[in-house]
């Protein structure tokens, strides 16, 4: 199998019919031996049974129906577990990605060696207020703490080496950030096309800014997670040691300021009546948590079944 599309899908009934013949009019040219993997991510519309007539026609199309909604994460990593192509590519069903653009997309992965390579729709046709600019924001926030320099990091039409999807777990709201688990993964040549964004046709749009808002905290939740997982001591220990030792040298220091003042017949206040020792006393009794906190994620990581899970490129 060359290539498996997977479509994620939540309510898109009206736009299933032509998205699936306008990626068979995109592919007839190329000889690929492809699978369009459709995942309904709990619709309450009729976009299952839209499905099923599609398949009738167009055995190419795979199927997978979800109870409920679980998100776009959910449906994506079903969708990667399913896949059996080479290459995969991800993309909306809300005709806004152009399935034009797939053949040169898996030409940079074959040719040019990319492991990933992600959409910048930089003419978009969105609202310039509830999407441009909040999208712009994150990117350029998403670039600086992941060092990886694409435009549009969420955008729903990438490709991928069949590697990078077999090895990354995609969960939560983290399919915003599928770049950055590949390159954690091991796979860092990412690259980026130019791609077409169209008005949306049919249905409007999920983004709110409750999305926007959560894809920042989920940004600094994968940052996180990648950086102190496996180690957590070196966080939460590292934080609770400098701020104990700030807190012992704060009450050191007021107790030796009390006994030079005593010694030198000067008036000192108790140190008990100075807010400082009770600043102390917190810092000390802080750190103490922090660094319990680290012990206890440590004790967690080394029960951890993924603790020794690595990606490995070869084998002779």
């Amino acid at each position: 199998m060359d290539l498996s599309i997977v479509i994620s899908l939540f309510n898109e009934a009206e736009s299933l019919p032509e998205l699936v013949s306008w990626i068979c009019r995109a592919l007839a040219s190329e000889q690929l031996k492809y699978e369009i993997i459709m995942v309904d991510d709990g619709s309450t519309d009729n976009s299952w049974q839209v499905i099923e007539e599609l398949k009738k026609s167009h055995p190419e199309i795979r199927g997978i129906s979800f109870r409920r909604n679980y998100g776009k994460s959910a449906a994506l990593f079903t969708g990667f577990d399913a896949a059996r192509g080479d290459i995969v590519v991800t993309m909306d069903a809300d005709l806004q990605d152009s399935p034009e653009e797939i053949p040169e997309m898996i030409r940079m992965i074959r040719e040019e060696g990319y492991d990933l390579v992600s959409g910048w729709k930089k003419k978009r046709y969105d609202g310039t207020f509830t999407k441009n600019i909040p999208s712009k924001i994150y990117n350029a926030t998403a670039r600086k703490v992941t060092d990886i320099k694409l435009h549009d990091m969420n955008c729903g039409l990438k490709a991928y080496r069949k590697e990078v999807v077999k090895s990354i777990e995609v969960y939560g709201e983290m399919h915003r950030f599928i770049p950055y688990l590949a390159k954690q993964a091991g796979f860092g040549n990412i690259g980026e096309k130019v791609v077409q964004h169209q008005a949306r046709k049919y249905g409007k749009s999920k983004f709110g800014l409750n999305r926007f808002i959560n894809g920042f905290l989920d940004l600094l939740s994968v940052w996180f997670l990648q950086v102190f997982g496996k180690k957590p001591m070196h966080f939460f220990g590292s934080i609770g040691i400098l701020t104990f030792v700030i807190g012992i040298v704060i009450a050191i220091w007021l107790i030796v300021a009390k006994l030079i003042a005593q010694a030198h017949g000067s008036i000192f206040r108790p140190v008990t009546d100075q807010p400082l020792f009770y600043l102390a006393l917190l810092m000390a009794i802080v750190g103490v948590m922090l660094f319990l906190t680290g012990f206890l994620g440590e004790l967690i990581s080394r029960n951890s079944q993924e603790r020794n899970k690595y990606n490995i490129r070869k084998e002779i």
